[in-house]
């Protein structure tokens, strides 16, 4: 089992790992997925100590390897890492990188090293292979020699750092095939990816990283079809997020459609419906909210997801109680009704800003 308890990671003008707190047990298969610089890799290389922590405490089953006292290489070996990079040695043959350790650290003998390497070689598909020197292969290949010379040490654990990320395409898959018949083994895996499905088919357990640690946890169908927390959300649909804060009648509007037209550029969100998400900031926020307000407070978030095509936009505003839909700008409210295939309404009186009112882009 891995424990980590309180884990931080902090570099001088980053702060990748905040506060990590979080129980991996024996047989665990955990993708590690989020957006890029949230810490995935960080907590990898925090967990066999190549990245020292900052601060927090991490235990391998009853060794406390935070601990000054222990033994981190007697550990180590316990646990295998697989790169992006492959990291093997270029002047030896593949069946050399995998002898390697098993003799300098276990005491094996170069025999018993050289049967294991090429059952381990077999394995992966690359017996073939086991002269050649590194240079001589794909990277699809070198990633499998990679995985063979990490389980060449009979880890309990193996950590996977983007091991497809470095990869053409077509190489992908191969790797992907070695790594779910691992999955099956019952070793502790965890896999730091971006590849969804991969992530989804191969894990018991889903990390999802951001605002410095693990923001949310649980297994592939609830973080892949049912996320409880709104960046999760975001990330899994593909959500793409522009908010604006209107909080005086001075507001730059002009600007503000700017923003909106290269938030439409960047989203492939084309005419007909960028025009209609102006139409709703224009006809709701100028038209039908700001003449009641004697200081504005409004804030406009506008969500697209490229997975489902569908673009929302959500404005939230204090003040009393007001539901859009009952405006007296009847003209203002039949544009806005024109731009959208659905406006709904909620009061929360406990929220910073009570009033909310989500307007669904139509699409054709």
């Amino acid at each position: 089992m891995i424990k980590i308890e309180h884990l931080k990671k902090e570099y001088p003008n980053i702060t990748p790992l905040k506060d990590v707190s979080v129980e991996i047990h024996d047989g665990d298969v955990i993708a590690v997925i989020g957006p890029s610089g949230t810490g995935k890799s960080t907590l990898l290389r925090c967990i066999n100590l190549l990245e020292k922590p900052s601060s927090g405490r991490i235990w391998i089953d009853r060794d406390e390897i935070t601990d000054r006292r222990c033994d981190i290489n007697r550990v180590r070996q316990r646990m295998g890492m697989v790169f992006q990079s492959f990291n093997l040695f270029g002047h030896m043959t593949v069946i050399e990188n995998i002898m390697l350790s098993p003799v300098d650290l276990k005491g094996m003998s170069r025999q018993d090293a050289y049967d294991k390497g090429m059952a381990l070689l077999r394995m992966v598909g690359l017996a073939e292979k086991a002269l050649n020197y590194p240079d001589e292969l794909s990277g699809g290949q070198k990633q499998r020699v990679a995985i063979a010379r990490a389980l060449a040490m009979d880890p309990e654990i193996i950590l996977f750092d983007e091991p497809t990320s470095a990869l053409d395409p077509t190489m992908v898959d191969e790797v992907q095939a070695v790594i779910r018949e691992l999955a099956k083994s019952g070793k502790t895996m965890m896999i730091v990816t971006h590849e969804m499905r991969f992530a989804r088919a191969i894990a018991n357990r889903v990390f999802f990283m951001d605002e410095g640690g693990i923001y949310e946890d649980g297994t592939p169908e609830q973080i892949f079809d049912h996320p409880q927390r709104e960046l999760t959300r975001r990330f899994i649909q593909k959500r793409k997020v522009l908010e604006l804060c209107i909080a005086s009648r001075d507001f730059d509007f002009i600007g503000a459609g700017g923003d909106i037209d290269r938030y439409c550029l960047q989203n492939e969100i084309y005419d007909r419906q960028r025009n209609r998400i102006r139409l709703v900031m224009e006809e709701l926020v100028q038209q039908i909210l700001l003449p009641r307000m004697a200081e504005p407070r409004i804030r406009t978030v506008i969500e697209h997801s490229a997975q489902e095509g569908s673009t929302t936009v959500t404005v939230y505003y204090g003040g009393e109680r007001f539901d859009v839909r009952d405006t007296e700008n009847t003209l203002s409210l039949k544009v806005l009704q024109s731009a959208a295939e659905e406006i709904a309404y909620t009061w929360e009186p406990e929220a910073p800003e009570q009033n909310r009112a989500v307007v669904l882009i139509r699409k054709e």
